[in-house]
Order: C-alpha cells, then structure tokens, then sequence
C-alpha cells in the first residue's frame, strides 16, 4: 500500500511538472486601469456594478448555471455522498461514507457540491445545517457561518465588532437583513469607488497583520490569489478564553499543510483550569466519542506549493480567464472550473503546445487515482471508529495499558480523519497538488490502521471477530439523514450508527429559507418575523 502510494505521487508529480512553462500572461503589474466609478462605498449589490462594467457583469452572471458537470465535480447541487440516486440527487463519483464520519455534527444532515458564487446566500439558507425546526427560531450555530457568504458582513462587524461572531445564525437569516443579491459578488473583492482589489475577509486581515504582511505592499498578482483565499482555506472559530468568541482564524501559523494543521489542533482549545489550553476540537464523534476536526476547504493551502501555485500562477489565472473583446483583455467573472471549457482555454494560456484532449486526460488521471485513494482511506477512517467505538464498550479482559492504547487510539482516529477530510473539502480532487495530497492520503490511510491495530490490543483482540470483513458489512453507508429524520425514532433504527444518536423531539418547521413559518408551512406576517437571539 505504502510503496504503491508512494510510487503513484512521485509519477504524478512529474507529470504535473513535464512541459509546465512559464505563464508569461501572469504580469498583471502593468498598465493595470483605475477606475473613478461613482459607485458608493457601501453598495453590495453586483446590480450596481451592471452599467459600469457590462463584459464583467455578463460573466458574472454565468455563475446562475447550475447544470454543468465535469467528471468529478460540478455545478449541480447533489449530495455528495449519495451514489445510489441519478443528479440531483446524488452523484456518480460520491463518497458514501460522508454522514458517517460526520455523525454527531450539523454537516451529517446535509452536505452537498457548491454551485456558483451567485447563489451563496440562497444555498446557505436553505441547507439543513441551519436548525429550521427549533421553536425560538434560533439556528444553533455561530453567525460567523456568514463570513463567506456576503460583503455584508463588513458592515454586521463594524456594527457590532467582536460581539457578532457568537450571535446565533438566524439573526441575520431573513430578507430584511441579507437578500441573494448581495451573495459572493464585486463588492466582496473590489472597492465599489476605484475597484481596487481589497480584503473583506476579517481572519485574512487578521493572518496578513499576524505575519507581518501590508496589503499595500502585495504584487497584484499575489492579491488575485488572496482574494480566492478570503474564503477558500481552512478555519476555525475561536475556542472560548482565546480571544474573541467564534470569530474565524486561518491556522497558518506553523504552515500550510496538513502536518502543520495537525500540529496547530493540539492547541488552541478551550483552556483548563490552569490556563493552559487544550487541543480544538469541533465536535464529538457520535460513535467513537473521539474529538474531531472538520475541515473546510483548503483549496489556497494545497495550490499555494503545487505546480501551478510554485510557478507564479494566481487563483484567477485558471479560474477567471482573461478574454479578448474590442481588442482588450478582461478577466472573466465566471469563476468555474477550466473543465467546463471544451477547448481548454484557461489551460492553453500557458500550455500552448498541447491540445485540449491532452490536457483533459492529463487532470482526469490525477483526479481518478486521488479519488480511488480518498475513498479507501475513507473506508479505513469509519473502520477506525468503528474500532475504538466496539473497544470503548468491551468488557471483557483488556491490556494492562488499555487507557493508554486507548488514548493513542483515539488520537489516531482524530489525524487519520483530519488528514483524509484535507483532501476530502479540497475541490480540486488532487489537481492542485497531486503529490502532496497523494502523501495526505497515504498518512490517514496509515493513521486510521494504527487506531485499528491499538483498539484490538487494548481488548487483546476480543473485538477482532467484529471487525473481520469488508466494512460495508459492518457500518453501512448512512445515505440519508436529516433534522426531520432523527425526530424519527423508527429511522434511527436502520443503521447500527444512527441508532446511536439521540431522537430529536417532534417540531414543526418554523424556517423555509429566509421565511419564518407556521405549523403549516405558511409565511408569517412581518411583525411576526423578529429576529431571534439579537
């Protein structure tokens, strides 16, 4: 497994590297244009923008397709670990174990591929991790989940500071306080006055001070990668006692991989009584009782040191192409995959000599080897809970050292999912980096065999037997699961793991959307509509 591993990163890290050129249409130092636009500083909306800009405007507005697939990913919004049910249900190349390594936490009731930037806000108030049952109207999660969702944000933080990250979520649910227009759109990048790229982001204004970085100082082309990573990284929110609650960070400080993001976890918790803090977590595993990390997405950190990123090519450069029209070169603002283009165009910007065909196979083949390793490391990553869940009960005979196994035990579960869920949130399903993710892979599949191994020591193997075969047996794949669905206690049943979780108490929907409802489903007047938890 190691040495097959091994061999597959090193070939695809010089496939990657063959024939890579330099960009040379990355200089976006000269004769870069300013603008005097009139349009005032506050203005969200990307309408405002529509006159001003018009090429920029109409690609823009391509980000409302939501019928685009490439081979691993796309624009429908599916559940991505349902590989039972045609689009858009679920996917061909799903991962069904999803709401199994997530059992416990708001991402097991639904999870699904991102559609275009447009549709930010609208997706979020509709995704089932927001509680659309409690009766307070509350949504049981940090407002901080709107940090990438809309520029309004910058003006919720100037409104409230540090106190607006531990609002709850459904304070700023409805149509009076966000509408879809004001989704990931110009505002979010550009000064509405001179469109001058500038951050909005508060965890990588936050990251820039840390490391000593003046945004004045960063070559343009640098900012047309760091706009992408305003959103598209890791983060965490802020455990209580270091610093201001639940507002996010981008945990960069020992690096930008998965080994320095592990190392980072083992601190930054809440601190103990002695003040000293203990490793962050971000929820309890529901069979293994482990304390997990989810992962976002850590597109920038991958790409940042692989080929593309190494060779001086931004974030823009492949995902907003530069167009000819009237003789001048914009950059597209359909921020989307180069697959989607059946001529390769944002590709053959720097790779000229090769033909469209060549360089589809080329991310083809990256991508179908990165994906038959994920999912086997995925499958190892369930077996390990499942390992130290039987061991968590055994009462049988056990090792001398068993609280010790144990503990190493668990933390094995912990880095093997950590390490799996880098590559697993990443979009590029290995492109950016082939080498390294291929390496992340390598090392959860090696984490989660160790956690295995511990769990059969500490009970001296009495759990064993129920661990022999293939795991699909063992733990099958939970393909659905919802907020309504664990009010059923008649569901929970089916699975030997959502049996495990708590029944939720029978309520009616009181959100549809940015809606509050009645019993019946109904909008609810105005007046009836006062955000909660302010």
């Amino acid at each position: 497994m190691n040495k097959r591993a091994l061999a597959t990163a090193l070939l695809l890290a010089a496939l990657t590297c063959m024939g890579l050129t330099g960009c040379n249409d990355t200089k976006t130092e000269l004769n870069t244009p300013t603008y005097t636009t009139g349009i005032p500083a506050t203005e969200l909306s990307s309408k405002a923008f529509k006159a001003k800009f018009p090429s920029q405007y109409a690609s823009y507005m391509k980000n409302n397709e939501s019928e685009i697939m490439t081979e691993y990913k796309g624009s429908v919004a599916y559940h991505k670990n349902d590989n039972v049910n045609p689009l858009p249900n679920g996917f061909k190349n799903a991962q069904p174990y999803l709401k199994n390594l997530w059992l416990g936490y708001p991402f097991m009731y639904e999870y699904n591929e991102p559609r275009g930037h447009t549709y930010a806000v609208h997706d979020f108030v509709n995704i089932d991790r927001l509680d659309s049952f409690s009766p307070d109207g509350k949504g049981h999660m940090p407002a901080t989940c709107w940090n990438c969702k809309t520029p309004r944000m910058m003006q919720w933080v100037a409104k409230y500071g540090n106190d607006f990250w531990s609002k709850d979520v459904n304070t700023f649910r409805s149509k009076d306080m966000v509408t879809e227009e004001e989704a990931i759109s110009c505002s979010t990048c550009h000064d509405p006055g001179t469109m001058q790229l500038r951050p909005y982001s508060e965890p990588l204004k936050d990251w820039l001070a840390r490391s000593g970085q003046d945004w004045n100082k960063i070559s343009r082309n640098e900012k047309r990668t760091l706009m992408c990573a305003q959103c598209h990284v890791e983060y965490y929110f802020t455990a209580k006692g270091n610093g201001p609650l639940l507002r996010p960070v981008f945990p960069w400080d020992l690096g930008k991989s998965a080994d320095a993001c592990y190392e980072y976890y083992k601190k930054h918790g809440v601190k103990n009584a002695k003040g000293e803090e203990t490793p962050f977590y971000d929820w309890v595993h529901a069979a293994s009782k482990v304390p997990m990390i989810k992962i976002q997405h850590p597109d920038y950190e991958t790409f940042q040191d692989g080929p593309h990123g190494a060779a001086g090519v931004s974030c823009a450069d492949c995902h907003m192409q530069f167009v000819r029209e009237d003789g001048k070169k914009v950059s597209s603002h359909w921020m989307t995959s180069p697959m989607k283009d059946k001529e390769m165009r944002a590709c053959r910007q720097c790779h000229a000599d090769k033909t469209p065909e060549f360089l589809r196979n080329r991310v083809h083949y990256i991508q179908e080897r990165t994906f038959a390793q994920l999912l086997e490391a995925e499958r190892h990553s369930v077996k390990a809970h499942e390992a130290v869940r039987l061991a968590n009960e055994w009462t049988g005979e056990k090792d001398a050292n068993y609280d010790a196994l144990m503990a190493e035990a668990r933390e094995m579960v912990r880095k093997g999912q950590l390490y799996w869920d880098y590559v697993s949130a990443e979009n590029s399903i290995g492109f950016h980096n082939p080498t390294k993710q291929l390496n992340n892979l390598m090392v959860s599949y090696e984490a989660s065999q160790k956690a295995i191994d511990l769990a059969q020591q500490a009970t001296k193997y009495g759990i064993s037997p129920k661990l022999a075969g293939p795991i699909e047996k063992i733990v099958p794949p939970i393909l659905e699961m919802s907020r309504e669905l664990q009010q059923d206690a008649e569901f929970l049943k089916m699975n030997p793991w959502t049996k495990l979780l708590p029944v939720k108490p029978k309520a009616p929907r009181v959100w549809k959307g940015q809606e509050r409802v009645d019993s019946m489903g109904n909008s609810m007047d105005n007046s009836m509509k006062a955000n909660p938890a302010m």
